[in-house]
């Protein structure tokens, strides 16, 4: 028989309440929805800029040129000879420097604010691809003025291509293109102008990728996209962007984030980290192990693979706790192409937390070096943001009307 446990006697009930009453908790502040577009592109521009001068690399090259892991802007990696040492040059990257990511990135605010509604596929071919051809603007890398399309990559350059001078249905466009990052990498936007919808996110980035990837480049746009959005949701953290990531993904870019995710719960430093999330998503990476020399098979169509940088970005936002220092520098010490990593990571957890987020020494010396106003673009597409949001409760509410005199017909 199981002996009885002892009761204590009642406690007395105070009859007045205590002179102090305990202060109640601090409410989380949630920033507006000017803050968290300024601080999702200007920390996308900042984590591109960190990440930048290392990219291609592995994380031991990078601590061995380095001298330990990179804990901030650093210069070119091949110091004053950057002009015409291989593979990369001839661009400056490094000493704050942004990258073609950044330049896609605001070439597409730009895109939103003359459409002033929401993208698709023809926005890419009407717009987004004339700018790139024919705006001469300053490019960080090349130290010059420049049409862009002379920066970008050619999977950029394929935009150009197939649309300006192969007039291909721009809905499939993307199609034949190497699979890779291209269209994720600029994304951002379209999670922002969808603030705290992923799934409406999700789908413009899918439609206005088309013009740009296929397959799981495609892919993984739509989901980056709403990775941003779902950031921008009230009471967001770093574990509910996942969720909402893995919600929306499909094949290989959803096992790809399983995976990483998972491994990335067991680690709260990124030091720690590296290996493990390599090798987490490794078997969905077609590059291989060596990034500048991948494998046969890399960056073709399949429902079994995904993108590198997108999953090891979610890995570093949960390893990082959403933290943009520990985040953005854990995506920027991965190595590979770890400008676009820290891209991606610097751009959630700006929409996650505001501007405040972003170190202003970094921010300021990104603005300054590559000669950009990184708040101009957030400002542009806060005030598009609102009129798109205005124009779908226009729409939302003449369908409810539509809808409601259907259902009350006899």
């Amino acid at each position: 028989m199981t002996p009885m446990t002892p009761v204590s006697p009642p406690t007395a009930v105070p009859t007045t309440a205590p002179t102090t009453a305990p202060p109640p908790p601090t409410p989380r502040t949630e920033p507006s929805l000017p803050d968290r577009i300024t601080g999702s592109l200007v920390g996308a521009a900042v984590g591109d800029a960190l990440g930048g001068p290392v990219e291609g690399y592995a994380p031991e090259q990078i601590a061995e040129r380095h001298g330990g892991r990179v804990s901030g802007i650093v210069g070119p990696w091949n110091g004053d000879r950057w002009r015409t040492a291989r593979p990369i040059a001839p661009y400056h990257k490094g000493d704050g420097h942004v990258t073609d990511d950044t330049l896609m990135t605001h070439a597409l605010v730009r895109v939103y604010a003359t459409v002033r509604d929401h993208l698709d596929a023809y926005s890419v071919a009407d717009h987004l691809v004339p700018d790139l051809m024919t705006n001469p603007r300053w490019i960080p890398e090349l130290e010059a003025e420049a049409i862009p399309l002379h920066r970008i990559f050619l999977a950029e350059k394929w935009l150009a291509a197939r649309l300006h001078y192969g007039h291909v249905d721009p809905r499939e466009a993307g199609t034949g293109n190497i699979v890779n990052c291209g269209a994720a990498m600029y994304m951002a936007p379209v999670g922002l102008v969808n603030a705290a919808d992923p799934r409406a996110a999700y789908a413009e980035a899918l439609d206005i990728a088309g013009a740009h990837q296929s397959s799981y480049g495609r892919e993984a746009a739509g989901v980056f996209a709403a990775a941003v959005a779902a950031a921008c949701t009230p009471g967001a953290t770093a574990a509910s962007v996942v969720e909402e990531c893995l919600a929306l993904a499909k094949d290989g870019t959803r096992a790809a984030i399983e995976a990483v995710a998972e491994v990335a719960a067991h680690h709260r430093d990124f030091e720690t980290a590296l290996a493990p999330i390599r090798a987490a998503v490794a078997p969905f990476d077609t590059v291989g192990p060596d990034y500048r020399a991948p494998s046969l098979g890399a960056r073709r169509p399949s429902r079994l693979h995904s993108i590198e940088e997108l999953p090891v970005a979610l890995g570093m936002l949960l390893v990082g706790g959403a933290d943009y220092r520990r985040t953005v520098l854990g995506s920027v010490n991965y190595g590979r192409d770890c400008d676009s990593i820290a891209t991606m990571s610097g751009a959630i957890v700006g929409a996650l937390h505001g501007e405040q987020a972003v170190p202003e020494e970094w921010a300021g010396r990104v603005a300054e070096a590559s000669r950009l106003d990184l708040r101009a673009p957030a400002a542009a597409l806060t005030e598009v943001a609102r009129e798109v949001f205005a124009r779908d409760v226009g729409r939302r509410r003449a369908h409810e009307s539509a809808f409601a005199t259907l259902t009350a017909a006899r």
